[in-house]
């Protein structure tokens, strides 16, 4: 165990440190910590709950300290890059806590809210700025930023920035940072996309890794119930009646799925609100606030909230939806049995999701207990798990609907002659136009057909006369709303 007074940290941050509650460093602060005042670059492999943040948060602050320099506008010494609001938000109030004692100013920008005060804020200067990569950008383009100034570099949570589709941004950011600086990349996985990437921002970086990768915390109490889907939100809102899931988070797999298990659960007498891309910033820092406070005991989130929820006390994660990346699933359970304590995490398993079960048991190696005592238990979704057979894979969204829309394509071409040769037997038809084969569709149905799925209306037909483009003898009708343009009006027979 290594104490924080002997990391080389100034009387300050001990202090606010040991205000905080803490003596004795977690594995990835006692490695990372003097490898950052050293000024060495640090790629650093822990997963969520391991005190990563405070890892680069403290030496950041004692390195600003320790070189103080007149602070510009518009232009930080830090940088800290992360994928979520919810993240960034929480980095900056990390360095509040551990920079209580110093003169060092920070600011958050994110989307979702107003970009005046952020601006004004870089206006007045700050030594620190914490940002999501599309603000970030957005504010560069307008000129409120000027990055030329950064020493110190952090990309936070490296491959959920991949996840979410950021990696284009973070290039973009990387590429007018000054080459002399000190670089800190942090992950939770090392796919290969991320080895790429540290392996184009770090220079002679020292690997820190503090657990195997994706492994899940050992204090974490697993299990799953197999449980057929039009179950679940029956058997959570039972689960939920015991008191001992005080403070809970649901990840669902869906925006929409999110807001229909909230609304359920409120029905159930069940405080709870959902938490998603599709809220506003300020709803979904109410609804963390509530959580953090007590007053909500259930959050339902996506996985947008995965990383980004770093809150004491949570007792219970319940995946209602399986993921469908394993590595997903050891971040959505680090929520709880953070900061020493225990926590449980209780995993709903239907039908389609028993492969998704059996790759998230391979990836953490070991099996996860079946809780068959609940009364919504599926023995036959258990039943497959046990079988050596391949499970089921779960249909893509929209699988049935593209199906459908492949059916309906392929039997157009057969329908089409029938329907001119029904058209040609009915009497009181009009009959063709001669030299027109029946049958024979207008010049214009083959475009119409090419274009079935232009939402565009199609030309009006020039009618000359009785002789009308629909073999009728009666004039096309026109568009409503559209004027008349290329087609005459026809006069009205006088009443003389």
């Amino acid at each position: 165990m290594t104490e924080f007074s002997g990391l080389g940290l100034i009387e300050p941050l001990l202090r606010a440190v040991a205000e905080e509650g803490y003596s004795t460093a977690t594995p990835i602060q006692a490695g990372a910590i003097p490898l950052l005042l050293a000024g060495r670059d640090v790629l650093g492999l822990a997963q969520t709950g391991t005190g990563k943040t405070a890892a680069f948060t403290l030496p950041i602050l004692q390195r600003l300290f320790q070189n103080k320099k007149r602070v510009a506008a518009k232009s930080p010494r830090v940088l800290i890059l992360t994928p979520t609001r919810e993240l960034a938000l929480q980095i900056g109030d990390s360095f509040t806590t551990y920079g209580r004692h110093l003169p060092i100013r920070r600011t958050v920008i994110h989307g979702g809210v107003g970009q005046s005060p952020q601006v004004a804020a870089i206006a007045r200067g700050v030594e620190v700025l914490i940002a999501t990569p599309g603000r970030l950008l957005d504010l560069m383009a307008q000129n409120h930023v000027n990055l030329g100034g950064i020493e110190v570099f952090v990309l936070d949570e490296a491959d959920r920035m991949l996840d979410m589709g950021f990696i284009r941004d973070v290039r973009k950011v990387v590429a007018v940072l000054p080459k002399e600086r000190q670089t800190l990349l942090f992950s939770a996985t090392m796919p290969d996309a991320v080895v790429e990437l540290a392996n184009s921002i770090l220079t002679e970086a020292e690997r820190i890794e503090v657990t195997p990768q994706s492994t899940t915390v050992e204090r974490i109490n697993q299990r799953v119930l197999f449980v057929d889907r039009a179950d679940k939100r029956r058997l959570l809102a039972d689960l939920l009646e015991d008191s001992a899931m005080a403070r809970t988070i649901v990840f669902a797999r869906t925006k929409h799925g999110a807001d229909r298990i909230a609304d359920h659960l409120k029905k159930a007498g069940i405080t709870a609100d959902a938490i998603h891309g599709d809220k506003s910033q300020s709803a979904r820092v109410r609804a963390l606030e509530s959580f953090r406070n007590g007053e909500l005991r259930a959050l339902v989130a996506t996985d947008i909230a995965a990383r980004g929820i770093d809150i004491d006390g949570i007792s219970h994660v319940i995946n209602f939806d399986l993921p469908n990346e394993p590595e997903s699933y050891v971040h959505r359970i680090g929520r709880t049995a953070r900061a020493g304590t225990d926590g449980s995490a209780v995993s709903f398993c239907d039908h389609e999701e028993v492969g998704y079960l059996k790759d998230i048991e391979k990836t953490i190696r070991q099996p996860i207990p079946a809780d068959t005592t609940h009364p919504y238990h599926a023995v036959e979704v258990a039943q497959i798990h046990a079988s050596s057979k391949p499970p089921p894979r779960p249909k893509a969204p929209g699988s049935n609907r593209n199906q459908n829309n492949r059916n309906q394509q392929q039997a157009r071409p057969a329908a089409a002659p029938k329907a001119a040769a029904k058209a040609t037997q009915q009497p009181g038809k009009a009959p063709q136009k001669a030299g027109k084969p029946a049958g024979t569709p207008r010049p214009d149905a083959a475009r119409n057909d090419q274009n079935r799925h232009d939402r565009r209306p199609a030309p009006h037909a020039v009618s000359h006369g009785n002789h009308g483009g629909n073999g009728s003898g009666k004039q096309a009708p026109r568009a409503a709303g559209t004027p008349g343009g290329n087609t005459p009006m026809r006069r009205k027979p006088s009443a003389a």
